[in-house]
């Protein structure tokens, strides 16, 4: 059962959001949180597997909340909701490590699609929203970026195979049939990922791969 915290300042929106998870005989909601300071506290009582925050709400703003629970809370992850598909809030939320973003508007399907696919340590990709975003936030970052197509030398081929589809938005699953391997030899590949490139997760996998130039939708010439 994937335990599901809801964060939202609105108290309708919470009560449908509550609605719809709770109809999924495989998810359960173990709280609701009306600020971000709230949804930390709250957090860190029931260690939900997800957050599913809003980013605007007041006392503590959703951004301050998520970097609080992704610090301290490793294996709660955050999907965050935003009104825009490029919300200034949600490069700083990006930031703060949420592990995906999702539109208030979407059908209630593709929200309970969301929380399982971000509970299984998959970052929400796909459709375009994320990638748009992330490829906005790597031309934004004042960090520097390497010259596109170079990464560590301790990453092999077949990690790099595995690291452009991850850009893509595929899962481990989806990786294994790509390459013809198994979704647990896909899933190793990504775990050495994640370590090669003291990376959190899945998102910031995709960032690095836009640095690097290999997303198909990010950088497409060498930064100067």
């Amino acid at each position: 059962m994937t335990r599901v915290l809801i964060a939202d300042d609105q108290v309708l929106v919470r009560a449908g959001f509550r609605e719809i998870v709770s109809s999924a005989g495989d998810l359960d909601v173990v709280g609701e949180a009306a600020t971000g300071a709230e949804a930390v506290l709250l957090a860190s009582r029931s260690r939900p597997d997800v957050v599913v925050m809003d980013v605007r709400m007041p006392v503590m703003d959703g951004i301050e909340a998520t970097r609080r629970i992704t610090a301290t809370m490793p294996d709660s992850r955050v999907l965050v909701l935003t009104t825009f598909d490029l919300d200034e809030y949600v490069f700083a939320a990006l930031r703060a490590g949420a592990a995906g973003f999702l539109l208030k508007d979407t059908p209630s399907a593709d929200l309970l699609t969301a929380i399982r696919t971000v509970a299984a340590g998959d970052a929400l990709l796909a459709p375009g929203v994320t990638r748009r975003l992330i490829a906005e936030f790597v031309t934004r970052s004042a960090a520097p970026q390497p010259p596109a197509g170079v990464l560590p030398a301790a990453i092999t081929a077949r990690e790099r195979e595995v690291l452009v589809l991850v850009a893509e938005g595929l899962t481990n699953a989806e990786i294994g049939q790509r390459l013809h391997i198994t979704a647990g030899t896909a899933k190793t590949h990504v775990g050495h990922l994640l370590l090669k490139l003291a990376a959190r997760d899945r998102v910031q996998l995709v960032i690095v791969a836009c640095q690097a130039g290999l997303a198909p939708w990010g950088r497409t010439s060498p930064a100067p």
